[in-house]
C-alpha cells in the first residue's frame, strides 16, 4: 500500500526533473561551464548539446537501473523473488516504497545538480550561493535513505530469525 506513495513521488520527481532540465537547457549558453576560475571565467566546459544529451542519458540510465528491480519485485518475475517478497508481506511493501522513493531522491538530486550548472553559467541572474541550502540537502537525503534501508533490512532479518 505504501509503495504507491513511493511511486507517486517517483513520478513527480521525473516531472520535476524534466521541467527543471528543459528550463535550464533553454537558458545556458552554447558552451556550458561546469567549473569557473577565480575571476569567474570559464575553466572547464562542454557544448550545450553534449550537456543536454549527457544529462538525459544519465537521468534515463539511473531511472531504468533503479526502477527495474522494483518492477521485478512488484510483478514477482522470478521464483526467488516470489519467495523473498511474497504478496501481502510488509517487507515487500517497505522495499518497494524505498526503491521508488530512492529513485525520486536521485531525480531531485539531479535537478539540484542541474540548478548548480545553471547558476554557474548565469551568474548575473542567480548566484550559486543562493542554492547552498539545497546542496546540503542532497547528502542529508542520501544518508536518510541509506539509514532507512538498513532499518528495513534489519526488520526483515529479525522477522526471519523469529520464524526459524
Amino acid at each position: 500500500m505504501y509503495y504507491r506513495f513511493g511511486k507517486a513521488f517517483h513520478f513527480l520527481s521525473i516531472f520535476f526533473f524534466i521541467l527543471v532540465f528543459i528550463y535550464i537547457y533553454s537558458s545556458v549558453p552554447e558552451t556550458v561551464a561546469y567549473e569557473i576560475d577565480e575571476q569567474g571565467l570559464l575553466s572547464k566546459g562542454f557544448s550545450r548539446s553534449s550537456f543536454f544529451y549527457t544529462g538525459i542519458a544519465i537521468f534515463a540510465a539511473l531511472n531504468i537501473i533503479l526502477a527495474v528491480p522494483a518492477k521485478m519485485i512488484e510483478k514477482q518475475s522470478t521464483l526467488k523473488l516470489k519467495r523473498l517478497f511474497p504478496i501481502g508481506d510488509d517487507f515487500r511493501d517497505y522495499m518497494l516504497t524505498w526503491i521508488f522513493s530512492f529513485t525520486g531522491v536521485i531525480n531531485v538530486s539531479l535537478s539540484i545538480l542541474a540548478l548548480f550548472i545553471h547558476s554557474i553559467n548565469n551568474q548575473n541572474e542567480i548566484s550559486s550561493s543562493s542554492f547552498s541550502g539545497f546542496f546540503y540537502l542532497v547528502p542529508i537525503l542520501f544518508v536518510t535513505w541509506i539509514v532507512a534501508l538498513f532499518w528495513i533490512l534489519s526488520q526483515k532479518f529479525k522477522s526471519l530469525q523469529r520464524e526459524s
